[in-house]
């Protein structure tokens, strides 16, 4: 942790307060200045402090009707049970902030139920970014899984693994999959999941109340590649077999069939439920279209979360 100076530790008190007195208590800047003696523009600035410094999360909370038309079309394409669709930033077409807020608002409900749950969770900057977002409780009665190995071959831990992010956010026990996302050969993967601890969490995975997953393509920087877990000839070999997504790292073709292919026989992911069981994929991206294009055909979700640009791409014969 980094140790702040008095000054700096004072200055984001008034930040907080600041923030507090704009986004929750509804003050203008000139009232905050009234209130904390300062001026206008350090008002101002101590208001955008509070934001930089993550002190304050904003939300959106106003429907926007573009953003909803899109969400009521894509579910009436391609059958989802909901859908929810961001604004897009022109100046930031890639930034995940509304959509892993959106995310988390999703997730913060389930963890807000009285029942247990079992919440199980992909991985990947989609995943991180929602639980980034997901505010501090005691969740203690629900169960957080993983569905998706966790590290590569060379024994590299996945830098979007977010189970253990979002266990110390809520103090709930979690089931992380610490083995390769894909082994040598099918047998290992039988072997490794047959085992005491791996077979307990494929049966809680199994049973899951609500999932949260990620959407990649499988493009020329896919993100199973990049991240090493496959090489660019297993890459090229999917593709060549009709490869266009994954999902957990189980690759799909175009229709979301999954494909009978080598990789998907080593995969150790938790198989996945077709249809989909109240599955929510948090995915965006020119690259990632076809992807989730392919998700929703092949009912391997049920709810999507995306952004504006996106979601009329995908609506687009």
């Amino acid at each position: 942790m980094v140790k702040r100076t008095r000054k700096e530790a004072a200055r984001l008190d008034e930040a907080a307060r600041a923030g507090w007195l704009y986004y929750c208590a509804g003050n203008t800047q000139d009232e905050i200045a009234t209130k904390l003696g300062v001026s206008r523009p350090t008002a101002q600035r101590l208001v955008s402090a509070a934001i930089s410094e993550g002190l304050v999360k904003v939300r959106l909370d106003h429907p926007i009707a573009r953003c909803m038309e899109l969400a009521a079309s894509l579910c009436e394409q391609f059958g989802l049970a909901n859908c929810e669709v961001v604004p897009t930033d022109p100046a930031a077409p890639d930034a995940m902030f509304g959509m892993a807020q959106t995310a988390a608002t999703y997730l913060e409900r389930v963890l807000q139920s009285p029942d247990p749950k079992i919440i199980a969770i992909g991985t990947g900057r989609a995943m991180r970014g929602m639980v980034d977002e997901v505010q501090r409780v005691d969740a203690r009665h629900h169960k957080i899984v993983s569905l998706v190995g966790t590290i590569a071959h060379d024994g590299a831990a996945s830098f979007y693994d977010a189970v253990t992010d979002l266990a110390d956010r809520t103090r709930a026990p979690h089931y992380p999959l610490p083995i390769p996302v894909i082994v040598e050969s099918a047998d290992v993967r039988a072997q490794m999941q047959q085992q005491p601890p791996m077979d307990n969490i494929m049966h809680l995975a199994a049973k899951a109340d609500v999932r949260f997953v990620g959407v990649g393509d499988l493009g020329a920087d896919a993100p199973l590649y990049i991240d090493g877990f496959i090489s660019r000839d297993e890459l090229q070999s999917l593709q060549k077999n009709g490869g266009i997504g994954e999902v957990v790292s189980w690759s799909f073709d175009e229709n979301g069939a999954i494909l009978d292919h080598d990789v998907n026989h080593r995969v150790t992911s938790a198989p996945i439920h077709i249809p989909a069981q109240n599955t929510i994929a948090v995915a965006k991206g020119a690259k990632k279209v076809a992807a989730i294009r392919g998700a929703m055909r092949g009912k391997l979700i049920t709810t999507l979360i995306t952004d504006e640009a996106t979601a009329e791409a995908l609506l687009q014969s």
